[in-house]
């Protein structure tokens, strides 16, 4: 059940949503149309039909969502609708901006520079839509209803509907252009992926020490972070045993290696990554380390 805080509509969401769907329609419109590169989704579709029926995308995306944002009302909250509607309106406005500026990116024809440019413009486009709620419609909305009808995961419902409508695409584009377009999806994923990881991302790491109370003081008073003290059990000695969990930034990782190497050498560390780390020290004013005198 979602709380009414969880339903409310954020200005600074809007205004990124706003940049984000900007952003995808200037490579949609600058790279992709302009070099006859296909896509997946909806925005493919728009572009098979501006192809064969020279239907303007702006106009398309519109008429193509509005009735899937309509059968999807009921699966979506208040704040998912009114943020779909709103992007919707958004990327269709500036499909239609992109598309009348007299603005023209000379690649020098040139499909792999232009495979490479759609991917990274629009994947921070729909990376940035996407890390603050927003969507397009489209579908999201069909994944959705099959997962809530048939138990299918959206992603998997995604990846087929893209490989249909990239199949499709061959209507209008030859095998060549094909594959440029699979690689702009490829690094367009990528980039979405990387955006939606977090900004702030850090590592994890475990260790199993004797030494647990010193390397506890050390990293807390030099390093200025954060330990968690588990408690574990050793699986052959069946003893209590303290397990030591720290995030640190990258940067950081070798300060801490080399902390617990001096106190303990024989201590047991597990590093992994950790996608986005909130809290002091990541996204809160960090407290001031001693000076360097």
């Amino acid at each position: 059940m979602t709380t009414k805080k969880e339903e409310q509509v954020r200005v600074l969401d809007l205004f990124m949503i706003t940049i984000g769907c900007a952003t995808y329609a200037f490579a949609l419109v600058m790279f992709n149309i302009a070099n006859q590169l296909a896509d997946g989704g909806i925005s493919g579709v728009t572009l098979i039909l501006r192809a064969l029926f020279h239907i303007d995308p702006a106009y398309s995306t519109i008429i193509i969502n509005i009735p899937l944002i309509w059968i999807g009302y009921r699966f979506l909250g208040r704040r998912a609708i009114i943020y779909t509607l709103y992007g919707t309106v958004m990327l269709s406005a500036f499909l239609w901006i992109w598309q009348r500026v007299p603005m023209a990116i000379d690649l020098h024809h040139d499909l792999f520079l232009s495979a490479m440019a759609a991917g990274i413009t629009g994947g921070a486009g729909s990376g940035l839509l996407y890390r603050f709620g927003g969507t397009t419609g489209g579908t999201d909305i069909i994944a959705r209803i099959f997962e809530r009808f048939r138990g299918v995961p959206m992603g998997q419902t995604l990846l087929w509907l893209d490989i249909v409508v990239l199949f499709a695409s061959l209507i209008y584009i030859d095998i060549r252009h094909m594959a440029y377009t699979l690689l702009c999806a490829y690094v367009f994923s990528r980039l979405v992926n990387f955006i939606l990881s977090g900004t702030y991302a850090a590592k994890g790491v475990l260790i199993v020490s004797t030494e647990t109370q010193a390397i506890v003081d050390e990293v807390m008073t030099e390093m200025q972070r954060g330990v968690s003290i588990l408690h574990g059990e050793g699986g052959y000695s069946h003893q209590d045993r303290p397990v030591l969990y720290i995030v640190v930034s990258p940067s950081e990782l070798h300060d801490l290696q080399m902390i617990v190497s001096e106190l303990d050498q024989s201590a047991f560390m597990t590093i992994f990554d950790v996608n986005e780390a909130i809290g002091e020290g990541f996204t809160y004013e960090r407290p001031s380390r001693n000076s360097f005198f």
